[in-house]
């Protein structure tokens, strides 16, 4: 049986916030508030990614199904999150697909350096980049707050975030060739 530390508690939270959210974006669109909700909810979110790390690691509580769930739920958050957006039409389906297939080829690149043992770590630009996700995500829920050279400031926000996903699994697929033997 596997041992459930408080850190995996939060990442299955976090799992089960998801549908949570996108009842409130999705099926109640037109309620008071209702974007307000979701967008608290993704946020909530969002702060567990930060605590169940912050948890496991001084607790010492690092798990297998930690380390297994905790990427997984930060997928699933993220992808929810833009797949909704594009269902509301506010983000396109191929800017939302960019940052869905980069999430998800960093993930498998991990499984194969995890399959020869070897660890990569989040990098600082990893970080900058979910950060950036977030912020757009919260930006395209809420109401518009203002306007720069006649677009949204989520409009902004999204391409930022879409830039910095796309450089960040660059830098990934590159310094993997530290940690994995990759013929060239």
């Amino acid at each position: 049986m596997v041992p459930v530390t408080l850190a995996n508690a939060l990442t299955i939270f976090r799992i089960l916030l998801i549908p949570v959210f996108m009842v409130f974006l999705l099926e109640f669109e037109l309620v008071p508030y209702s974007a307000a909700v979701a967008a608290g909810i993704f946020v909530a979110a969002a702060v567990t990614d930060t605590l169940d790390g912050y948890f496991a690691r001084t607790r010492n509580a690092v798990t297998v199904l930690g380390q297994f769930l905790d990427p997984l739920a930060d997928k699933l958050l993220i992808s929810a999150a833009l797949i909704s957006l594009v269902s509301l039409g506010r983000i396109s389906a191929w800017l939302a697909m960019v940052i869905i297939a980069r999430e998800f080829s960093v993930s498998g690149l991990r499984l194969v350096a995890a399959a020869e043992h070897v660890v990569i770590p989040a990098s600082r630009l990893g970080k900058v980049k979910t950060f950036s996700q977030i912020v757009a995500v919260v930006a395209l829920i809420l109401p518009e707050f203002g306007f720069i050279f006649g677009r949204p400031l989520s409009w902004y926000l999204i391409y930022l975030a879409a830039l910095l996903t796309v450089v960040s699994g660059v830098n990934y697929f590159l310094n993997a060739r530290k940690y994995l033997e990759i013929e060239r």
